[in-house]
């Protein structure tokens, strides 16, 4: 994989490490950028060497949502309700949230508006303590686009979801941790090391029966519970027929670790 002006990547011990990289303008996302992480999304996803995607920020923000620059632009020119930068974000918060691989944000600045929602997609969410959340969106008099009224209430609940949007609150690490926000908050010169123990401990372990649990994860709220059932049933058929699913077979009847392979 390569890097580029506004995306960093590389692939280390099955953990592909993806770093937005404009940090003069806090990580906003414009077009080119959220192509080019759609793109790096579906690249990962393909590859059998990466089992874990981190996303972070350079700088002091990890993202700081829509380019308004770009915005302006558009709507100067009047483009703004066509221009694409809505349609774009959807379809990377889609591939993001769909990942087979488990995804982890480290949070290790402010993530505002689309840039909280980025974190929302990802299955685990690390945030160093000095990270803000706030949701942007009402006090541009506009309301949520790339996902946060969905992610949100499922995370936090509807009232803490409603405060968070309706009144744009600027949420530290600490209050996003007690309102189930984000999983874990560590020292601002600990966060990358905190986050890469997390995804060794995941890239080490049964990839494919983590793309299983993800899609009954994510399909699961739209069952009823006899529904579900049968799709654990055939994920877990699915599971036991994996190279991992034999291993683990082996490695429990020898009294032994398990050495995944991540098949």
């Amino acid at each position: 994989m390569t890097g580029s002006p506004s995306l960093l990547s590389k692939v280390e011990a099955g953990v592909a490490w993806i770093t937005l990289n404009r940090p003069d303008q806090r990580n906003a996302l414009d077009i080119p950028s959220l192509k080019k992480l759609h793109a790096l999304l579906d690249d990962c996803n393909a590859d059998p060497a990466v089992r874990v995607v981190v996303l972070t920020g350079s700088g002091r923000s990890f993202c700081a949502g829509a380019d308004l620059a770009e915005w302006a632009e558009a709507e100067a020119r009047g483009a703004l309700e066509s221009y694409g930068w809505t349609e774009t974000a959807h379809a990377l918060m889609q591939r993001l949230h769909s990942l087979d691989k488990p995804t982890i944000a480290a949070i290790n600045g402010t993530a505002v508006g689309a840039g909280m929602d980025l974190t929302l997609c990802c299955d685990l969410r690390v945030a160093a303590a000095s990270a803000r959340f706030k949701a942007g969106y009402t006090s541009m008099a506009y309301s949520p686009d790339a996902g946060a009224s969905w992610h949100l209430p499922r995370l936090i609940g509807s009232e803490q979801a409603k405060r968070l949007l309706f009144l744009d609150e600027l949420w530290g690490a600490e209050r996003a941790l007690g309102a189930g926000l984000v999983g874990e908050v560590c020292a601002d010169d600990q966060l990358l090391a905190v986050t890469a123990e997390l995804a060794a401990r995941l890239a080490n372990g049964p990839t494919f029966a983590f793309a299983q649990t993800k899609r009954l994860i994510r399909d699961g709220a739209q069952r009823t519970l006899s529904e579900q059932l049968q799709a654990e049933l055939a994920a877990g058929l699915l599971c036991g027929r994996s190279e991992d699913g034999a291993e683990a077979l082996r490695a429990s009847v020898e009294k032994r670790a398990a050495t995944f392979v991540g098949k």
